[in-house]
């Protein structure tokens, strides 16, 4: 049997490229249960792969995509039988295991996360590996202490796929918060999704002093660089930041003056190696605890080959929200 797929390779010379073409099922990799893939997304980690401008990919030739939602086939797994509806994101797929990009994937079973009553495939990945991200984010916040009544929470990247399911998490849970954007012109939509403010990110993004003007309650941060740091020179006494991407870089120029004196915590969420029961617990509170009439409003869907120009497009800053990928579309 042949499927399509996104397929990243490197030929004889070294020369990378990514291309749809079609496979057959003998060159999935090894795993205990294979899925028919519904659904997959394009984040920013498939725009480095597709494009080749970070060394995401590990092993060649590799299907793309880190994440996807579908149907059980076949399995060998004690917890998976055929027609359960299952998701999946991080574990190195779509970097070093072949991933959702195409419409077979074949995985560990470990790997999978039951598809929450009330989700349609379609919606969870609308909501997707930066939306499942977004939720971490807001869960170490409010494992830290902080309540809606606590001040403002700044949340950066605002228009990327993190910050616009993080907007409408926090807004529906009753936080007040402030959205930071290189993209002004969309500070209606930002609002319509639930900021309460919207403020450029010119004013975090360059050099800062080691301590600023005590600001934010909490903060979730997809930007790092000096993003990062001065979102953490201008958490209030006691508050959180959330930091899980490095849009603007990988750096982190700051001082230890906001943790020593104001004595702030700085949580790294990990969403690719996240243990089972956390990745449960933040699939169940997404099928709670977000707006799905405002998900469909961040969300745009493509067929599989128009992947490639999405993946190079998010690169590039020209996406809003997220995007969905009907794989049955080639």
């Amino acid at each position: 049997m042949t499927f399509q797929a996104i397929v990243i390779d490197k030929d004889d010379s070294g020369r990378y490229r990514a291309e749809q073409r079609a496979l057959s099922d003998d060159a999935l990799p090894e795993g205990d249960v294979t899925v028919g893939v519904q659904y997959s997304t394009v984040n920013y980690k498939d725009g480095l792969a597709i494009t080749g401008k970070a060394p995401v990919v590990r092993k060649f030739p590799l299907v793309a995509g880190i994440d996807f939602s579908g149907v059980v086939e076949q399995s060998t797994h004690p917890d998976w039988k055929p027609g359960d509806r299952v998701v999946l994101n991080g574990w190195g797929v779509g970097e070093g295991h072949s991933g959702g990009l195409g419409q077979l994937a074949r995985v560990k079973g470990d790997w999978l996360v039951p598809l929450p009553d009330g989700l349609s495939a379609r919606q969870a990945m609308a909501i997707g590996t930066a939306g499942y991200t977004a939720m971490l984010c807001v869960m170490a916040l409010e494992k830290h202490g902080i309540r809606p009544n606590d001040g403002d929470i700044l949340v950066t990247g605002a228009n990327g796929g993190v910050g616009t399911v993080a907007i409408s998490l926090l807004a529906r849970l009753g936080y007040r918060v402030v959205a930071s954007t290189g993209r002004l012109g969309e500070a209606e939509f930002l609002k319509q999704l639930g900021a309460a403010e919207v403020i450029d990110r010119a004013e975090l993004s360059s050099p800062g002093k080691p301590l600023g003007k005590e600001r934010w309650a909490g903060v979730v941060d997809a930007v790092g660089s000096h993003t990062l740091a001065n979102a953490c020179a201008t958490t209030r006494y006691r508050g959180a930041v959330a930091a899980c991407g490095l849009a603007q870089g990988m750096d982190f120029p700051a001082s230890v003056a906001p943790f020593i004196l104001r004595g702030i915590t700085l949580y790294g969420i990990d969403s690719v190696m996240a243990p089972l029961p956390l990745r449960r617990e933040a699939w169940q509170r997404l099928a709670r605890d977000l707006d799905l009439a405002k998900l469909d409003a961040i969300t745009r869907e493509i067929s599989l080959g128009e992947a490639l120009q999405a993946g190079r497009d998010i690169l590039e800053g020209k996406i809003r929200g997220r995007v969905v990928v009907d794989v049955s579309r080639s």
